[in-house]
């Protein structure tokens, strides 16, 4: 048969597994047939071993901490009184459930997005731990409402930015009002690429809400074009997304494969993306970034503004390709405001990349339980988000804050966010 005349790639081999795990032996020996010498009988000596290594586990352990606290009584003097051992610190006060074991629900609902009725269902059948779901539901808002202060804080960090990216998305929610449905409220986010993020539960999609949270914010608002995020304020400057943009011209391509229009556009905007590849690959400051843009994409983007103008003009109203024109006309002039600030993104996918995970969620939980639960779950989703950002392991975070804050003084809290609690683990390191 003949050879191949391409060489065969090199095979990287199997991954190994990771240093710090500790390696536990086993020794599987030859049977007895193959242990002596069928020769003359006599034992067959051990020259080595074939040696391979497999990822283990074993179950979580469960235990019951039994806490005896000490209690001392006077010795000399009668009203000397009795003396007792000081309560630790507990997220749920005098409550059954620890509070490593909170956080682990917390951690399976917030951030592996595992319902609480799962997570009853899964600690009865393989440990025989009876739990309600009200019990778990409890200590959830019990850390939600905990937490709302440490996000109060966080959010006067973002607004200090000068940068704020801004997106929504529904989160059924019931009511006493209705029966058989939920409520459609709205979680809106407000984060900075790669920092803070903020969850911010209404039960509507008006303007009130971001006009709220926004309130005393001067600096760069990115969103899409939702007419709520405008008129939010004096001294706010509004940047346009390009992806939402851009969106508009691949539904129209979808509707309309064979026309070369749509395509063409798409074209350009994979020019301008080239671009920005170009700089996050290199690294590069937002004074280079932005000496870039000015150089590469300002000619690009001139170009295709006059190219959308001359479609727009030559098209009927109310196809997929004359809305996709308006809309990108309309929100030009925004848009071309990523190209004068190099610390500004083209398009809002920071934003939609931290509200995907929240949209899991609410597709496993169904719907948040009360317009009172909507905030503290709102408060529990930013910090989990923000951690994962930030790349701050969750549980030590949350273990570390958590059973102090219901008695920390609410003028240090913002000692406390995950900003904060970051610099000072590595002042410590």
């Amino acid at each position: 048969m003949p050879q191949s005349s391409q060489p065969r790639q090199h095979h990287p081999g199997r991954e190994k597994l990771p240093e710090h795990l500790q390696r536990r032996e086993e020794i599987l020996p030859c049977g007895p047939e193959d242990c002596h010498c069928a020769k003359c009988g006599a034992q067959r000596p051990v020259i080595g071993y074939e040696t391979r290594e497999e990822l283990a586990c074993e179950p979580a352990k469960f235990w019951v901490r039994v806490i005896k606290r000490e209690k001392r009584g006077s010795h000399c003097e009668a009203e000397q009184g009795v003396a007792t051992a000081p309560a630790p610190a507990q997220i749920v006060p005098k409550g059954k459930l620890s509070n490593e074991f909170i956080i682990e629900v917390l951690v399976r609902k917030f951030q592996l997005h595992l319902p609480v009725y799962r997570q009853c269902a899964a600690l009865a059948e393989d440990f025989g731990i009876e739990l309600s779901r009200k019990t778990l539901n409890d200590a959830i808002l019990a850390a939600g409402e905990l937490l709302r202060p440490v996000v109060g804080a966080l959010r006067l960090e973002l607004l200090a930015g000068g940068y704020i990216q801004a997106d929504e998305t529904t989160m059924p929610c019931q009511t006493g009002e209705r029966t058989g449905r939920n409520h459609r409220a709205y979680v809106w986010e407000f984060s900075r690429p790669g920092g803070i993020v903020i969850f911010e539960f209404q039960m509507g999609r008006g303007r009130e809400g971001p006009r709220e949270f926004l309130k005393g914010f001067r600096g760069k608002l990115q969103s899409d074009g939702y007419a709520a995020y405008d008129k939010l304020g004096e001294g706010i400057v509004y940047v346009a997304c390009a992806t939402h943009i851009r969106r508009g011209f691949v539904d129209a391509a979808k509707v309309a494969p064979l026309d070369p229009v749509p395509t063409e556009i798409l074209a350009r905007f994979a020019e301008l993306y080239a671009i920005e590849k170009e700089a996050r690959e290199a690294g590069l400051s937002p004074q280079a970034r932005r000496a870039l843009r000015q150089a590469k994409s300002v000619p690009i983007m001139n170009a295709l503004k006059a190219r959308l103008t001359q479609i727009r003009q030559q098209i009927t109203p109310g196809s997929k390709l004359a809305q996709a024109c308006d809309y990108a006309l309309g929100q030009w002039s925004r848009l071309e405001e990523y190209l004068s600030d190099g610390h500004l993104e083209c398009d809002n996918n920071w934003c939609e990349g931290s509200i995907r995970p929240l949209a899991l969620g609410r597709k496993n939980w169904l719907h948040v339980g009360s317009p009172e639960a909507g905030p503290k779950i709102a408060a529990i989703a930013s910090i989990v988000e923000t951690c994962r950002r930030l790349d701050i392991h969750l549980r030590d975070y949350l273990l570390d804050i958590l059973p102090k804050l219901g008695q920390w003084p609410i003028n240090r809290v913002g000692q406390l966010t995950p900003t904060a609690w970051k610099a000072a683990q590595a002042k410590q390191s």
